[in-house]
């Protein structure tokens, strides 16, 4: 089932996408109200409308386009723990974040943008990275390459002794274990910066804007369409340990993506040093 729906018409999904971000997201850009903000765990964990009715649309049409399939969106799990579980299960799973860059969107700003991947038995197969106000549109398949708007991107290579630009999880929401690895990035040779949108930074590393991110939270909806973008696109991908990142969590944070290898294990080294 899941072979044969890769070698169709991925469009669709595409076009769905689309259809969420037109109907609930852009009618609200930058026309909030402000009972339509709600903070979940606090005033940097920011839900709004837009996020639930763009959620509740996209689990409606993906998993009708794939029988069978199931969504893990990040304001189900918020609502119900247990729905994070699926993604062990055997049931094709859509992965959601309905608006990655809450913060952004609430602010009126465009980097924000809406991210959709499908996983089978824990490994990537696809994924959508929509950027509605910025017009991006971002596609990656399972060993058919990653493009952008219809076009091929290649995340190319910073070069031996480059200096690295790295978006990196803020410090002061980790623990603090992994606040002196992210720390371990403020040193020669790599320029690191607070992340914005997870999803637009691992945009502008697979296009070669960017060398790397460095994340310490392994939510799966922030991180599995910019994983498998970033790898499509030739890059990197690792957690501290060396091992590859995996989607059901149990990771060892805080864990890259770069544009090549050698680029990935310098922000590991640093890590690691800082750690």
């Amino acid at each position: 089932m899941i072979d044969a729906f890769l070698t169709g018409d991925l469009t669709e999904v595409e076009a769905a996408v689309r259809a969420a971000a037109a109907a609930e997201i852009m009618p609200r850009f930058r026309q909030l109200a402000a009972d339509e903000i709600v903070e979940k765990s606090g005033p940097h964990d920011l839900v709004t409308t837009a996020d639930r009715l763009a959620e509740e649309h996209l689990t409606a049409s993906l998993t009708a386009l794939l029988p069978g399939s199931v969504v893990v969106g990040e304001e189900a799990v918020h609502a119900d723990p247990a729905v994070y579980d699926a993604l062990g299960g055997e049931a094709p799973v859509w992965i959601v974040d309905p608006v990655d860059g809450t913060r952004q969107f609430v602010r009126g700003e465009p980097g924000f943008c809406t991210l959709v991947a499908l996983a089978h038995r824990g490994e990537l197969l696809a994924s959508w990275t929509y950027a509605a106000a910025l017009d991006e549109m971002a596609v990656a398949v399972r060993g058919g390459g990653a493009t952008l708007n219809g076009r091929r991107i290649h995340s190319g290579s910073p070069g031996a002794g480059a200096l690295l630009s790295v978006a990196m999880s803020h410090p002061d929401y980790t623990t603090d274990a992994q606040k002196r690895a992210l720390l371990g990035l403020h040193t020669e040779g790599i320029e690191a910066r607070p992340c914005g949108s997870a999803g637009l930074e691992y945009l502008d590393v697979a296009r070669g804007d960017q060398d790397a991110v460095a994340f310490n939270w392994e939510y799966a909806w922030d991180h599995a369409a910019g994983l498998l973008l970033v790898t499509e696109a030739g890059g990197a991908q690792a957690t501290l340990s060396g091992a590859p990142f995996r989607i059901a969590g149990g990771n060892a944070l805080p864990f890259t993506a770069a544009r090549d290898e050698a680029t990935a294990e310098r922000v590991l080294n640093a890590l690691r040093a800082g750690a």
